[in-house]
């Protein structure tokens, strides 16, 4: 069993804490590590590191600093099997869908550096002779990046690499669910000789050290991925200093089916989109909503191929689609919310429970309900596993209107042969991306942006990397 420490100011050191967190596989409950249950001492003394290190990093050029992060990509490709290896034991991901995230992650620190020559700035026209108006892109200082536990280790980098190439230096508190793979990438990186305090990483609770992160004057910009809640608590923690924050929340998908569809390709991107990860991403598809005069054909398609799904151990040699939930906390809400909705009428047609084949771990079914309307539980919160409630509608205005009707705004989905009704619902449906015809996955050259309560900016391509910079303008007048 390992133990890891807080990663502050270039060194492994020990937590002011005495208190720690035992980290487990959630296959078989058995303890991977311990992480310190940090301090507030302890993110303060990280705060201080990025400071005193951000004036000295900004002034190497861009082209400097996305040197470093092509020397993390190189050594996330030398260990990728290894932390593949330790990702998928911490938080039960199948294992060909973490080697995927660790490779997708080196990708990700290689396209961030490639902005480095590519950050612009403008020359505005002055209402003055002999003036020029200068706007220049500037780094804001010290970014928080606080980590969910179901991308941990793509979703750092996205907090690590754009904050970097601009300037800024970071602070970064992995998940307490699945910090392995981050601390165990810090290990790997001290090589590539990265300036003392540009990068730290702080473990601990959100109501302890994530409050301490998002309450100091130090902070320049926060960036959470995370619960609707948990990006409630950071705006009201940034609100005194008014510090600037980025939230990707949650998500309630919906996936419109219309009857010109390809049926064979919707219910395979439908599917696929549910139970990656046992249904624990904000962009899968949450709700289903299928055309009238199709649903009977689609439920039957949908019915067999749920239950073709494969729920194994996330290093079964038989490549399953999903694993064990995370926790028997996710577990448990995934359980108490079919109960619910059961109690609300729904009706169950495949799974509803544990799954049978395992003495340990937290594998739920994958599930499969109808008879569901808009007003259930099921219909309007994020269920975050393995669940698909399907639901008819009769015209495309309808469909839209019920995906509208959510609080999260997100993601969404349209399946049609149509031209014309898919650039109407891309119109009409309000959520930060659309899909169409193909499975909820963003790309890294995108912007994933909630809308609602989904979200406050938002991270990837150009968009993502400016969210690290601030405006400065110069009035330059000449004789």
């Amino acid at each position: 069993m390992k133990e890891f420490n807080q990663y502050i100011n270039g060194k492994f050191v020990k937590s002011t804490s005495n208190e720690t967190t035992e980290v487990l596989n959630p296959c078989n409950e058995e303890v991977l590590s311990i992480i310190p249950k940090g301090s507030v001492a302890d993110a303060n003394a990280a705060l201080e590191a990025a400071q005193g290190a951000q004036h000295a990093w900004k002034s190497l050029t861009a082209i400097e600093r996305a040197g470093y992060l092509n020397r993390m990509a190189n050594v996330i490709r030398e260990n990728r099997v290894f932390l593949a290896e330790t990702l998928a034991k911490e938080q039960a991901k199948v294992i060909g869908l973490a080697q995927v995230e660790i490779d997708v992650t080196a990708d990700y620190y290689d396209y961030n550096a490639g902005w480095a020559r590519r950050i612009e700035g403008e020359i505005i026209q002055s209402d003055r002779k002999k003036e020029h108006i200068f706007l220049h892109k500037a780094p804001i200082g010290v970014a928080v990046g606080i980590c969910p536990w179901n991308f941990p280790f793509f979703v750092a980098a996205r907090k690590i690499a754009p904050s970097l190439v601009t300037g800024n230096t970071c602070v970064l508190k992995p998940s307490c669910i699945a910090p392995n793979t981050i601390m165990e990438f810090i290990k790997l990186i001290e090589k590539i000789n990265l300036p003392t305090g540009v990068l730290n990483v702080v473990c601990g609770t959100g109501p302890v050290v994530g409050n301490a992160l998002t309450t100091s004057p130090i902070t320049g910009i926060i960036s959470l991925t995370g619960s609707v809640y948990a990006g409630q608590k950071v705006m009201e923690a940034a609100s005194a200093n008014l510090t600037k924050v980025s939230l990707e929340l949650g998500g309630k998908a919906p996936a419109i089916v219309c009857a010109d569809a390809n049926l064979d390709l919707a219910v395979n991107a439908v599917v696929s989109s549910r139970v990656i990860f046992s249904g624990q991403v904000c962009n899968c598809a949450e709700r289903v909503y299928v055309e009238d005069s199709i649903y009977d054909e689609f439920m039957a398609k949908v019915t067999k191929k749920m239950s073709e799904v494969k729920v194994e151990d996330a290093f079964s040699e038989n490549n399953p689609d999903m694993s064990s939930m995370v926790s028997k906390a996710q577990f448990d809400k995934v359980s108490e919310m079919v109960e619910y909705a059961k109690k609300e009428g729904a009706e169950v047609l495949l799974g509803g429970g544990r799954s049978t084949n395992f003495d340990k771990g937290y594998f739920y079914q994958p599930t499969l309900l109808a008879n569901v309307n808009q007003n259930m539980q099921i219909m309007q919160e994020e269920v975050f596993g393995p669940v698909l409630p399907i639901m008819k509608f009769g015209t495309l205005d309808e469909a839209i209107a019920l995906a509208n009707d959510s609080e999260f705004g997100l993601t969404s989905s349209i399946f049609s042969e149509n031209f014309n009704k898919v650039m109407h619902a891309c119109d009409q449906l309000q959520f930060g991306e659309t899909y169409v015809n193909r499975e909820h996955f963003e790309a890294i050259q995108g912007f994933h942006a909630g809308w609602k309560k989904s979200g406050l900016g938002g991270a990837d391509g150009k968009h993502g990397m400016e969210e690290y910079l601030q405006t400065k303008v110069v009035y330059a007048q000449y004789r």
